[in-house]
């Protein structure tokens, strides 16, 4: 049986979102950062247990003080990655933030909080302090680099299971 699932790409300007989706659509990475738009729709399909699902991936313009993400582009969503950059701290705070909105907008959905960019590990600002108490707080937290690929195969694959997980849960209270 074959499922699709929109997964939406959120996080502020520059931690990698488009990256980490071309490294996962296309295994490809390219050092020239290009601001998205609006929002940038991939897929791919993957296979979870004995099911085919198809990853519709939304990648989502940046978030700052001065753009809020458009939460039209949230409708329908199965899941989310969010991403935060581990050489800077302040896109952490802005990660949390922006699931806080997609909560109060649309519910709570499956996600994963990635901690990007891992290959410039002596560059990294994150709290690690911090990023333990949100774990063990119970947020899906992974390490991932859109350079080097580490993770982000990973990373979308357990994603897709969580959103089956959560349908086949749903399934079962009908």
């Amino acid at each position: 049986m074959i499922q699709k699932k929109k997964i939406c790409m959120l996080g502020a300007f520059a931690v990698g979102k488009t990256s980490l989706v071309k490294r996962f659509v296309k295994s490809f990475f390219d050092e020239k950062y290009l601001t998205t738009i609006g929002v940038k729709i991939d897929k791919k399909t993957v296979h979870v247990d004995d099911s085919e699902v198809v990853l519709m991936l939304w990648d989502l313009e940046g978030q700052d003080a001065y753009h809020q993400i458009k939460t039209s582009y949230l409708r329908g969503a199965s899941g989310y990655l969010l991403v935060a950059d581990g050489t800077r701290q302040e896109t952490l705070d802005d990660a949390l933030g922006l699931r806080d909105r997609v909560e109060s907008e649309v519910g709570v959905l499956p996600y994963i909080l990635l901690l990007n960019k891992s290959d410039l590990g002596e560059l990294w600002e994150l709290d690690e302090t911090r990023v333990q108490s949100l774990s063990k707080a119970g947020i899906h937290i992974m390490t991932t680099s859109a350079k080097t690929g580490e993770n982000v195969e990973e990373a979308f694959h357990t994603l897709a299971v969580r959103m089956l997980e959560v349908r086949n849960e749903g399934e079962d209270h009908l």
